[in-house]
C-alpha cells in the first residue's frame, strides 16, 4: 500500500483552514511549537464528555483527533530517528483512517490519551531540539515518492496538530452551539 493522503503542500503555502504557515518556521523552533501544540491538546481534551462526540457523523471527535496526534508525533518521532540513523531510508506506510478503527479511537480513555499524546509530543519536541545543523538536511522517503528531509519533516509534522486544533476547536464549537 502506497500513503495516498498527500498533505505536503503545506510545505509551500498556508494552510487556508487553520492558517499554519510552515515555509516560515524556523528549524529552531519545531520542538517548541511541537511543545506548545501537545499542551494546547492536552487542554482541549481535559473538557467535559463532549470530547467523545462527533460533531457530525463524518467528522472526528476531540478524543478521536488526540488520538490520532498522539500516534502522529510517535510516527514522526520513529521517522525522525530512522533519517537520522540511515541513509536515505524508506518509511514504512501509515494508514491513519484504519490505525483509528482497529485501535478504537472512540473508545480510549481522554486521560489516557493526553497523558500518552503530552509524553510523544515531549519526546519528539526534545528529539529535534537533538538535531545537530549537519543533520537537518539528512532525508528520508515516503512510498508515494514524496522526499522529507528532517527539517521539511518536522515542519510537516507541526501543521498536523496545530491543524488538528482547529479542527477540533471547530467541533467543540458546533457541539456547544447544539447544547444551547
Amino acid at each position: 500500500m502506497v500513503d495516498t493522503k498527500d498533505w505536503t503542500w503545506v510545505l509551500e503555502r498556508p494552510c487556508p483552514e487553520c492558517g499554519f504557515a510552515a515555509a516560515t518556521l524556523d528549524r529552531s523552533d519545531i520542538g517548541a511549537a511541537t511543545r506548545s501544540v501537545a499542551e494546547q491538546f492536552v487542554g482541549l481534551l481535559a473538557g467535559d464528555e463532549r470530547v467523545k462526540k462527533r460533531p457530525d457523523p463524518a467528522v472526528w471527535s476531540a478524543l478521536e483527533y488526540g488520538c490520532h496526534v498522539r500516534d502522529v508525533f510517535a510516527i514522526m518521532g520513529g521517522r525522525l530517528n530512522l533519517i537520522l540513523a540511515e541513509h536515505d531510508p524508506p518509511f514504512a506506510n501509515w494508514d491513519q483512517d484504519a490505525t483509528a478503527v482497529a485501535e478504537r479511537y472512540h473508545d480510549q480513555d481522554p486521560s489516557l490519551v493526553s497523558a500518552d499524546l503530552l509524553a510523544n509530543g515531549l519526546a519528539l519536541a526534545d528529539a529535534f531540539d537533538a538535531v545537530r545543523d549537519d543533520q537537518w538536511l539528512r532525508r528520508g522517503f515516503r512510498s508515494d515518492g514524496s522526499v522529507f528531509t528532517v527539517e521539511s519533516l518536522g515542519r510537516y509534522m507541526v501543521h498536523d496538530p496545530v491543524h488538528h486544533v482547529w479542527d477540533v476547536e471547530q467541533g467543540l464549537a458546533v457541539l456547544k452551539g447544539a447544547s444551547g
